[in-house]
């Protein structure tokens, strides 16, 4: 009798689709049934939350990156019960401060009176380690931007600016967890990942060499790599 997989859910970011995940999906398939939800319908973590909940198997592995690990944590709080195991990525637990929260204003602001334009070549090395900015990793947050398209960042922006303090309930999360960021991270510097990991009890760190912002595609290897470790433990 085959072993039955493991159901993973396993949440995207903002401006990402499915492809953010694409090499998890195929490289897990031998222990894991992934599923990788759609988070640009909703403007509030909380109902991008239960959309997820809605279609997820009663219970499941959770994976976020990003605006995933904010909806990752909207979902243990709504329904800890069903998660047995909890991985974030290039995430924070703390709001934007004050100088973030303008800078998505004026993003938002900028696309209501002009067009979309994406991922720009000004922002990519913000999201990605240098060694690839200029190549297929470029190329393919560029796309990835483009199918997601300015409505859906508009939505993804608000729910983003609105999302609660989940630190205080990083002490509630009972689950094994591992938390993980690149190494050369500018939007979710370590140091957001190291508050995370000392408010999980028993969690597990990891930092990605040669990464940036998106280690399911820059380095996905090493994060396939970790997910099997996290999912077999």
């Amino acid at each position: 009798m085959l072993p039955s997989l493991t159901p993973l859910v396993l949440l995207p970011g903002l401006l990402n689709d499915a492809f953010l995940w694409r090499r998890q999906v195929e490289d897990l398939a031998g222990i894991a049934a992934a599923f990788v939800p759609d988070l640009t319908i909703d403007d509030s973590i909380a109902a991008m939350a239960a959309r997820v909940l809605a279609a997820a198997p009663p219970v499941f592995s959770l994976a976020g990156l990003s605006m995933g690990g904010y909806v990752a944590f909207e979902i243990m709080r709504q329904a800890p019960e069903r998660v047995v195991r909890l991985a974030l990525f290039s995430t924070g637990a703390a709001p934007d401060d004050e100088a973030r929260r303008r800078q998505r204003l004026r993003g938002m602001e900028s696309l209501r009176l002009g067009r979309f334009v994406g991922v720009t070549s000004r922002m990519l090395p913000q999201l990605v380690h240098p060694d690839h900015v200029a190549g297929p990793i470029g190329a393919d947050v560029t796309a990835m931007a483009a199918r997601v398209g300015g409505a859906a960042f508009l939505r993804q922006q608000q729910a983003i600016l609105d999302r609660p303090d989940s630190r205080p309930t990083l002490a509630t999360i009972a689950v094994p967890t591992l938390v993980a960021v690149g190494d050369s991270d500018l939007l979710t510097p370590p140091a957001q990942a190291l508050e995370i990991h000392r408010g999980i009890a028993g969690s597990v760190l990891r930092t990605i060499d040669r990464c940036g912002h998106l280690p399911a595609l820059e380095q996905p290897d090493e994060t396939s790599r970790l997910l099997r470790a996290w999912l077999s433990a």
